[in-house]
């Protein structure tokens, strides 16, 4: 691989993703990212749908196609979930979406809450989320749930993460609670597009209820919003 691929494909993978793809035969290479391809080996935008499949599905694999032995090698950013509100929920989601391979933060400036005994193993922030998450940077492979039903904690924290590329923001409450906040945050400035982004209330419609059965009820809904399972799909 030539150096100057190399860099940018480091560069791409933690970034978003990108697939190295490699014809078996001739050693030809390119690197593919979401929105561009580049390098010595030619992709029609049959192959080049195929390696973005790849990509989006984290999976690397030899591709046949026109009697040609493609490998697409993903590299892909470790998924990140940040949880907004180290409440009873949040101490169930956090242990489940490590064991789907996110990388768990929680973060919660009220500091009895968010304690090494209930959150083991847990990146914990005791910070407001709004300079949090600016340091934190979500990405296309982060997801954001906001968890407190505190419009002090929560609004801040859905701001920042409309302003960032998170794949998936997901609030706790009620559609009347939901209802409130899109007033609240169309009150400050932001338009009805970016705030449709937010799955609210949040999870799939399971009729969950403990904390254990929300827990599942979103985990369920960020994996089907990933892979873009029909699951994802809201009615208005």
């Amino acid at each position: 691989m030539k150096l100057g691929l190399l860099e940018r494909l480091l560069a791409a993978g933690g970034e978003g993703g990108a697939a190295l793809a490699t014809d078996l035969a001739t050693g030809a290479q390119s690197l593919v990212t979401a929105s561009s391809a580049e390098g010595d080996l030619e992709l029609g935008e049959e192959l080049l749908a195929e390696v973005r499949r790849a990509i989006a599905g984290d999976r690397s694999a030899t591709v046949e196609h026109d009697s040609r032995s493609i490998f697409v090698e993903v590299w892909n950013p470790r998924l990140r979930l940040i949880i907004v509100g180290a409440v009873h929920t949040a101490q169930v989601l956090a242990p489940l979406a490590r064991l789907a391979g996110y990388a768990v933060t929680v973060i919660d400036p009220r500091t009895a809450f968010g304690t090494a005994a209930r959150f083991p193993d847990t990146d914990l922030r005791h910070e407001w989320p709004d300079p949090a998450l600016s340091r934190l940077k979500p990405n296309r492979r982060t997801a954001v749930v906001t968890l407190t039903h505190d419009a002090k904690i929560d609004d801040p924290a859905l701001q920042a993460a409309l302003a960032s590329e998170a794949f998936y923001i997901g609030a706790l409450g009620s559609r009347r609670t939901h209802a409130k906040r899109v007033e609240r945050l169309a009150a400050a400035g932001l338009g009805a597009a970016m705030i449709g982004r937010i799955r609210g209330p949040v999870g799939l419609a399971i009729g969950a209820l403990t904390p254990g059965e929300i827990a599942v009820s979103i985990m369920a809904e960020m994996t089907a919003v990933l892979r873009g399972a029909p699951l994802a799909q809201r009615s208005a």
